[in-house]
């Protein structure tokens, strides 16, 4: 009953904002991992895109932050029900990298790759959206480790799971193939205004 009527005061509170079966997280944000929170060396970190491309490109972690960095602000959702408002986000937008790549036109997906061998799909359209961010701060502040420190992916239309903590590759391929948890039973695209949870 507790529960109910918490999610019928955020609905109140967020109205629209809230996706059905979410509830406020309010101030705080829950950390759930697999795995360990991996030690990442800026100077080792690489971010690497292949796959379906005319070229490889990797970059350094100087060579990333000099690609310019942009503000966002959103909403984020996660499949385990809650909900964290107004985050204002830092870092480097996707359409920004993505103009150093020439994706071949036979790609239609992308596969996610973070440090500790984490890995989530995304469809090509899902990706390349202009509010979609390589963050590295978090309300003023720089990314956390166990938030994905020093670089997350931000995808805020899709459930949380697909803004992959630690990213470091991204590998475009003609069609859709599961990552970690999709393999395990969530959604292959995680629409949260569709309840897309679980496959």
């Amino acid at each position: 009953m507790a529960i109910f009527s918490k999610r019928q005061n955020d609905r109140e509170k967020w109205g629209d904002r809230l996706p059905p079966g979410q509830k406020d997280t309010g101030d705080g944000w829950p950390v759930l991992t697999y795995g360990g929170v991996p030690k990442i060396d800026p100077g080792n970190w690489r971010l690497e895109i292949g796959g379906l491309v005319e070229e490889p490109l990797v970059l350094t972690w100087q060579e990333f932050l000099d690609i310019g960095q942009e503000a966002r602000h959103n909403d984020v959702h996660c499949v385990t029900a809650w909900s964290k408002f107004d985050n204002d986000w830092e870092g480097v937008p996707v359409l920004e990298v993505m103009k150093r790549v020439r994706v071949k036109p036979e790609a239609k997906h992308v596969m996610v790759h973070s440090y500790g061998g984490y890995t989530t799909n995304l469809a090509l359209d899902d990706l390349l959206r202009p509010e979609n961010l390589f963050a590295t701060t978090h309300n003023g502040k720089p990314l956390e480790r166990e938030h994905g420190g020093p670089m997350r992916l931000v995808v805020p239309h899709l459930y949380f799971w697909k803004s992959a903590k630690w990213a470091r590759g991204l590998v475009f391929l003609p069609l859709e193939q599961p990552g970690f948890w999709e393999m395990y039973g969530y959604h292959l695209h995680g629409d949260p205004w569709k309840e897309e949870r679980y496959s």
